[in-house]
């Protein structure tokens, strides 16, 4: 914990010397109610305090610092769920987290940003710790590999690659971009699961598209290393149309179709903007980019996501959804209301309703349902599910 206060400190006197330095960001206050189904309470509660703080001092006209930092407190189901997440995913005890726990709290401060861009005429350099975000899809993310998507959680924050990418424009409708990432295990000292890739992107008037290939040096369980290689385009005509497809290949695992993740997306807009629909269709191969276990969240084959967005004026919409696992017949109703209160505040409510056969007629539970089934046990942190849960996030923009 005092290392990143150490670490504010020094980037504001930094920015402040240089007297370029500029400050944004939000802070959410967030409840939040679940009806519990398994290891669960039957009741719960949360809070969380959350600021994203984001700083920004240029290098002249050369290029710029660039940091982020997330400061966080929690109580009730966000400080356990939090605790138990981080112990399982590093195998440790909940005393050894990085929380500090408080008398009726636990706090932690996160880097999430922390890089440097040189600019050229046509030519830029990343390096650091950064974003390095993959095709157009608005749901699944198939292509989005260093970044996965999850629908159920869209305020996840996307997590950072510590690497380098150097951009080439050599129009201003196309992007070269050429990227290196070390491995996923931060302990890897030989550099096994190392990531290089290249992509390149194109525009036109309506429509775009992007091309990536990938290898992640060998490391364990993958001798040869693995091949990802992707496709995304979109096109705005009468219907926005959205294609991302990327497909994994592991030679020690005789990946076939399983390595492929691919989505097919249409959105439409009604009543001049009022009402806009979005259905995204996803294949998850059981070795992809989106499979649970493989860095993405999901275990079945087939799943498909609808939504409606109702702008009832420019300060208040609401959008109803659907997201299914075809395979299972298990899917989650999610409703969430969105009102902006004044400029640079915005109150959100949202609840979700997870439904599969089990809470229908009392067959098998399903992977979108209140409870996961037992195949899906070993992937999870606890035994622990929701029937109901409902959040309501003040958001504050500086």
């Amino acid at each position: 914990m005092r290392k990143w206060i150490v670490l504010i400190i020094i980037f504001f006197i930094a920015g402040t010397v240089s007297a370029q330095v500029t400050v944004s960001g939000i802070l959410d206050t967030t409840v939040t109610y679940q009806a519990g189904a398994g290891d669960s309470p039957d009741h719960s509660f949360g809070f969380e305090e959350f600021a994203n703080l984001r700083l920004q001092s240029k290098l002249r006209d050369r290029g710029a610092v660039y940091g982020a930092l997330n400061l966080i407190a929690a109580s009730g189901d966000y400080a356990t769920n939090a605790a138990r997440i981080e112990a399982y995913n590093t195998g440790s005890s909940l005393s050894f987290t990085s929380y500090t726990a408080g008398e009726n709290y636990i706090a932690a401060i996160e880097l999430e940003r922390l890089y440097f861009r040189l600019n050229g005429e046509h030519i830029d350099f990343d390096g650091g710790l950064f974003r390095l975000p993959f095709g157009f899809g608005h749901m699944w993310g198939s292509s989005d590999f260093l970044n996965p998507k999850n629908p159920l959680k869209p305020d996840a924050r996307p997590r950072a690659i510590l690497g380098t990418a150097i951009f080439w424009y050599p129009t201003d409708e196309m992007k070269f971009l050429s990227f290196y990432s070390t491995p996923r295990d931060p302990f890897s000292r030989e550099g096994n699961g190392s990531i290089f890739g290249i992509s390149m992107d194109y525009h036109w008037d309506k429509a775009s598209i992007q091309t990536l290939y990938s290898f992640e040096t060998p490391k364990v369980l993958s001798n040869y290393g693995i091949h990802r290689a992707g496709l995304s385009l979109k096109a705005d005509i009468e219907i926005g149309l959205v294609i991302d497809a990327l497909y994994t290949y592991n030679y020690q695992a005789d990946t076939e179709l399983d390595g492929l993740s691919c989505s097919l997306g249409i959105d439409y807009s009604f009543f001049d903007s009022k009402v806009i629909v979005l259905s995204e269709y996803l294949f998850n191969g059981k070795t992809s980019s989106t499979a649970l276990g493989y860095g993405g969240s999901f275990s079945n084959n087939h799943y498909l996501y609808t939504g409606f967005t109702f702008r009832f004026s420019d300060f208040t919409n609401m959008t109803t959804a659907v997201i299914n696992c075809l395979d299972d017949v298990s899917f989650t109703p999610i409703v969430s209301l969105n009102h902006e209160l004044f400029q640079g505040a915005a109150l959100t409510i949202t609840a979700q309703f997870p439904i599969d056969r089990d809470v229908i007629n009392g067959g098998k539970r399903g992977e979108l349902g209140p409870l996961p089934p037992d195949e899906l046990q070993p992937f999870l942190p606890m035994r622990m599910g929701r029937y109901f849960n409902c959040s309501a996030k003040l958001r504050l923009r500086f």
